[in-house]
């Protein structure tokens, strides 16, 4: 383009063609402060990468996969066992994109979307991750205060507000180091992996049954409204929008080499990240339903929905004194670490859309008392039924917000304009692409069945 040309352009043409020249790394107070090996074994290099994937997979296990797993396996037995292996399939597949995007660019998705798109498409898309946060965090409320209640007898009321609390809690360890935080994250994960693991194993299930019902899909869940629901929900809670925003912003924290050959080998360390930790994300999704269904639906107890009853039930269904407590003890570590990420998120959405930086305590008790308000008003005009009915809405509003997440991402990554060399294969391209129409048919068809009253 010529000086004339240029000059004569429209200049909202000439803001969103290039990036801004101001525009500051993301994350930029922990952007690139981890150092990774050049050389060595493959081990040593992979554990420098090793974290990012872990704290993404935490939003994959979050207390909204709670509510919906539960329900899908009492009332439903195996039989969306597929849909949780297909979302996590999608999780892995968008996850790698969100990690290139972060990488190739310098950008996380949000800094995209404001260097690329008009000011009115970035206000909607915006508001529209703002609301997948305020989900979320509905979700992680409830679930945190369930679990105190269960616990420690806590009133849900109580237990909510105490939830306010945790942004000091992320504000420790960001000070200590991301690596910190990190390590916070993998801890809590172990603890979910290994009362799972228990409780599986006290609730030996058919083998057969649940491999065919996780790689064989059964026609019954586009066909019954009442499955598609919980089927919507599962994938809503699983790919969650703002773990996309959240996972092109923290692989930058590695200082890696920003060469051509530095970005590829930590895109492929990066994407093994992420990858392993989505695999811990599907244990423990497929354990809820698989337990739930042990326990449940053969039992005469269908209708258990909520995670209070299911608390109740599970010692002695099982026949493991302490599945409850077990059960309960992963709740908290879930709730716990669903703050971590969520605070990271919101933090990160809003400087890049916005390009706004406040007090990560401020931005977090705002977000936090955002979403404590309507749970203490549920809570105090339906009881306990009312929240576990908020838990499962929360994840079907997650479900309607991915479009604007995928969408965008999709189409960056595979514009070779702005990924250069790092753009993705046509055949990985119409993958993503299936993933995107999957999840919108799935949204439509929902909305439908809201609108027409069948749902």
């Amino acid at each position: 383009m010529s000086d004339a040309e240029a000059t004569s352009a429209p200049r909202s043409m000439l803001r969103f063609a290039r990036p801004e020249e101001d525009e500051q790394p993301s994350l930029r107070e922990v952007n690139a402060s981890i150092a990774v090996p050049r050389t060595g074994v493959w081990f040593r290099r992979l554990f420098a990468f090793m974290g990012p994937g872990y704290m993404v997979s935490v939003g994959y296990m979050d207390p909204g996969n709670w509510a919906t797993d539960l329900a899908g396996g009492a009332q439903f037995g195996y039989t969306l066992l597929f849909i949780i292996m297909l979302s996590n399939l999608m999780a892995i597949l968008l996850q790698a994109l969100a990690a290139r995007l972060g990488i190739a660019t310098g950008r996380d998705l949000a800094q995209a979307c404001r260097a690329y798109y008009p000011r009115p498409v970035n206000f909607m898309l915006w508001i529209a991750c703002e609301l997948a946060i305020i989900a979320c965090d509905l979700a992680e409320v409830i679930g945190t205060a369930i679990a105190l209640q269960l616990l420690f007898g806590i009133p849900l009321i109580g237990g909510a507000v105490l939830t306010a609390l945790d942004a000091f809690l992320v504000l420790l360890l960001m000070n200590r180091g991301f690596r910190y935080l990190e390590a916070f994250i993998v801890a809590l994960l172990i603890i979910i992996f290994g009362c799972f693991a228990i409780q599986i194993f006290a609730a030996a299930p058919p083998v057969g049954s649940i491999l065919h019902s996780m790689f064989v899909p059964s026609s019954e869940i586009v066909t019954n409204p009442a499955m598609l629901y919980i089927a919507i929900s599962i994938i809503g809670a699983t790919v969650m929008p703002h773990n996309l925003y959240l996972h092109s912003s923290i692989v930058q924290t590695r200082a890696y080499e920003r060469t051509e050959a530095g970005k590829r080998d930590a895109i492929k360390w990066a994407t093994a990240d992420s990858t392993i930790a989505l695999i811990l994300a599907l244990f423990v999704n497929a354990s809820i339903l698989i337990v739930s269904a042990v326990a449940f639906h053969g039992t005469g107890h269908q209708d258990v929905a909520e995670i209070g009853q299911a608390f109740e039930l599970l010692s002695p269904l099982l026949g493991l004194g302490i599945a409850s407590i077990l059960f309960a003890v992963a709740l908290l570590a879930s709730g716990l670490n669903s703050t971590v990420t969520a605070t990271l998120a919101g933090q990160i959405v809003m400087e890049g859309f916005l390009r706004l930086r406040i007090p990560q305590w401020a931005r977090r008790l705002l977000t936090r008392g955002i979403a404590i308000i309507p749970v203490v008003v549920v809570t105090a005009l339906y009881g306990e039924k009312g929240t576990g009915q908020l838990l499962v809405f929360s994840q079907v509003i997650l479900s309607m917000q991915l479009p604007f997440a995928v969408i965008p991402l999709v189409l960056f990554v595979s514009d070779k304009k702005k990924m250069g060399t790092f753009a993705i294969p046509r055949a990985v391209a119409a993958l993503a692409w299936v993933v995107a129409a999957v999840i919108l048919v799935l949204n439509f068809r929902l909305l439908y069945d809201a609108i027409a009253g069948i749902g």
